[in-house]
């Protein structure tokens, strides 16, 4: 049988949470799956967990490797993938029921679409749940999924499906956190038509031990070196100063953190529509004062309230 779809997991210190995920795989009714699971040199029994997984199922494959982080995994994944599609899960979160069924056929009925995107229900530790849900759309230009869909604020690497040779011109930047917001505009570069769907859905749960989780200045220099890097591909786009906006708040918790000369160039706001109360004050101050103005008086208000 041709394998349809790979879905690959890093694993690494998720004993509690590792047999949960690959259960809630293994279960999907889809047709010519490859599980790969990426032991990423993890020091507890996730190695064995592995190991007995795959002598359970003949679909799921096995790399030890020694650690090298989530973008590495990702990659040595991608390396041995034999799927026409290729997906991600991370080993602290689950897949609803049929999820990847149901993607497959819109992919086998829809050969033109590179990348579907689906649902994600953000299980949060106070038991409080998020829904992040999409309109059935296709978009024949990748800048407009970037900018109307907001996957600026969404850009994660396993709510989707890709086409398996978009990954013959990108890997995930290894030692690099926020990762997926490095890699998806580059392969939106290789991509000619992007969709999004309501069906499936990723269940993403809060990990505080978790890379983002014990983000600090130098990994937030690392967010903001991504988005500086889409700024320019978007400036001519309608919705332009939404996502500039987003970009700005980055840019101040970065100046928060670190200090730092602030590195996201002004840009004067002449339209307001779709910002709120505060990001509609912030790109005044923007207009009037500048960047490095609006970077210190912001860190004074933090320091003064300890709120952002």
């Amino acid at each position: 049988m041709e394998t349809r779809l790979t879905i690959i997991i890093p694993v690494y210190k998720v004993s509690d949470t590792m047999d949960k995920c690959v259960d809630s795989i293994v279960r999907q009714k889809c047709d010519g799956m490859e599980i790969i699971l990426v032991d990423d040199g993890s020091p507890d029994d996730c190695p064995k967990k592995c190991d007995r997984w795959a002598e359970q199922d003949c679909r799921i494959k096995v790399i030890h490797k020694e650690n090298g982080g989530l973008s590495d995994a990702r990659n040595a994944g991608l390396d041995i993938a034999q799927g026409r599609y290729i997906t991600f899960a991370d080993s602290d979160d689950y897949i609803g029921d049929d999820t990847y069924a149901e993607l497959m056929d819109i992919m086998d009925e829809n050969p033109e679409y590179d990348i579907l995107e689906y649902p994600v229900c953000h299980i949060m530790k106070s038991t409080e749940h998020q829904i992040i849900g999409f309109d059935e759309r296709t978009y024949r230009d990748p800048i407009n999924y970037w900018m109307e869909s907001q996957a600026y604020n969404h850009s994660y690497a396993w709510n989707k499906i890709y086409r398996r040779r978009m990954f013959d011109y990108v890997r995930f930047p290894v030692g690099r956190v926020f990762e997926d917001v490095a890699t998806l505009p580059q392969l939106l570069e290789y991509t000619k038509c992007v969709a999004t769907t309501k069906k499936g859905m990723y269940y993403y749960c809060d990990n505080v031990n978790g890379i983002t989780a014990r983000a600090r200045g130098k990994e937030w220099r690392m967010f903001l070196d991504s988005h500086l890097n889409m700024i320019e591909r978007c400036r001519k786009h309608p919705l332009f100063h939404q996502y500039y906006m987003q970009v700005v708040n980055i840019q101040l918790y970065e100046y928060e953190l670190t200090g730092d000369k602030p590195r996201l160039k002004r840009i004067p706001i002449k339209r307001f529509c779709g910002l709120g109360c505060i990001l509609k004050l912030k790109a005044i101050v923007i207009n009037i004062l500048g960047i490095n103005a609006l970077c210190k008086i912001n860190k004074v208000i933090v320091k003064a309230t300890g709120r952002r």
